[in-house]
């Protein structure tokens, strides 16, 4: 099947998954297409490893919503892609908003793709002919996708643009989260203050490796509640933990007690300087308002350009433009031309937003801070920001 499938220049690849019980991932089913064949791979009966000669080649790899297939493949074949098309994410810059693959197919191809139970297990066997077509229509069709997407993109300049963020896809880091950060994922967490974040830190980072070692998911071992509630009140002893909210006996049972007991006397001695602050710095208080101001700006240009508005900026990437990081998506490549490079002008004070009589919002040239257009040297600012 690998010779067979590495012989067309793209085919397409899905793959099917539970993890509702367990830390990683645990792959269900493979499903890979090209012109003349759809496979389904069981990896319960076949060691899936293999794939990684797909992977790693030059072959194009078509697959819908990609970011954990990714995760699963490389855990499974130990590579991602070499060249990766994500249907979805191209279908944001021609109009739609992170579509379903059955919406997206029946706008597109006219074809209506059968109904599948989002709760079925995978992992059963025998698979019900249900599951297999359901499996097989997963990738029966991304292939043609593709090619009418890329027509698309094409007719509209902006091929490279989803090509350049299918890679930002494939590159991004995958796998268990970095453990110290893990108090960062927390809801909430926030609202801690001082010394309590060194706790949430340290109780986050031990629950994250028990649970990795255990191959559970981390609410098994400690809840998100009981770590918030060790963070601000952090016990002594295993009298202080029972009166902790969300403890269930499994964290007092030896030797985990012990474990975290000693995880909370680390956080108590940890350094401000050695707590992991988030990616995304805090917003000033004085740049606040323009957060929301150019959020709502940002959501007019998508609809206007019928590109999603999280392709073009999420509030991280407003935030990390104006707090001036430099790793801003906002401040490189077309989305500086399009979004940052007018945000800046906004913030500098040589342009403003005002309503443009329709309900609608217009970025235009300050009086004094900008030429006048009256000559027609602006027309190319207006056509951008307006």
């Amino acid at each position: 099947m690998i010779e067979q499938v590495s012989a067309a220049p793209a085919h397409a690849i899905d793959t099917e998954f539970h993890r509702e019980r367990s830390y990683y991932p645990k792959v269900a089913l493979v499903q890979l297409a090209v012109p003349d064949l759809i496979a389904l791979v069981d990896p319960l009966a076949v060691d899936i490893s293999p794939l990684a000669k797909l992977l790693d080649s030059d072959v194009i790899e078509v697959v819908h919503a990609a970011q954990q297939d990714l995760e699963v493949l490389s855990r499974g074949c130990g590579t991602v892609p070499r060249v990766l098309f994500d249907t979805q994410l191209a279908a944001g810059f021609v109009g739609y908003s992170s579509p379903a693959l059955t919406n997206l197919v029946s706008a597109e191809l006219g074809i209506r793709l059968p109904k599948g139970d989002r709760l079925t297990d995978w992992l059963a066997r025998p698979l019900s002919d249900e599951q297999r077509s359901y499996a097989a229509s997963d990738v029966a069709h991304l292939l043609a996708l593709r090619d009418r997407l890329v027509g698309k993109l094409e007719a509209a300049g902006r091929l490279d643009w989803a090509l350049d963020e299918c890679e930002e896809l494939r590159t991004r880091p995958i796998g268990p989260p970095d453990p110290e950060r893990a108090w960062l994922r927390i809801k909430d967490h926030r609202h801690l203050r001082g010394g309590s974040r060194g706790v949430a830190q340290e109780v986050a980072a031990w629950r994250e490796r028990r649970a990795a070692s255990l191959d559970q998911p981390v609410r098994f071992v400690l809840a998100d509640l009981a770590i918030l509630g060790i963070a601000q009140r952090p016990p002594t002893d295993v009298a202080g933990l029972r009166r902790v909210r969300g403890i269930d006996e499994r964290a007092l049972r030896k030797p985990v007690v012990d474990e975290l007991l000693a995880a909370i006397e680390r956080g108590t001695e940890l350094d401000p300087t050695e707590i992991t602050q988030a990616d995304t710095e805090e917003i000033p208080r004085d740049l606040r308002p323009a957060v929301t101001l150019v959020s709502a700006w940002v959501s007019q240009l998508a609809r206007d350009l019928h590109i999603d508005t999280m392709l073009l900026a999420t509030r991280n990437d407003l935030v990390d433009l104006l707090v001036g990081s430099p790793t801003a998506r906002l401040a490189h490549g077309w989305r500086a031309e399009l979004v940052g490079d007018q945000i800046r002008r906004l913030v500098d004070g040589e342009a403003a937003l005002a309503f443009d009589g329709s309900g609608g919002l217009v970025l235009e040239p300050r009086v004094g801070h900008e030429r006048s257009d009256r000559d027609g040297s602006g027309d190319e600012d207006d056509r951008l920001i307006g």
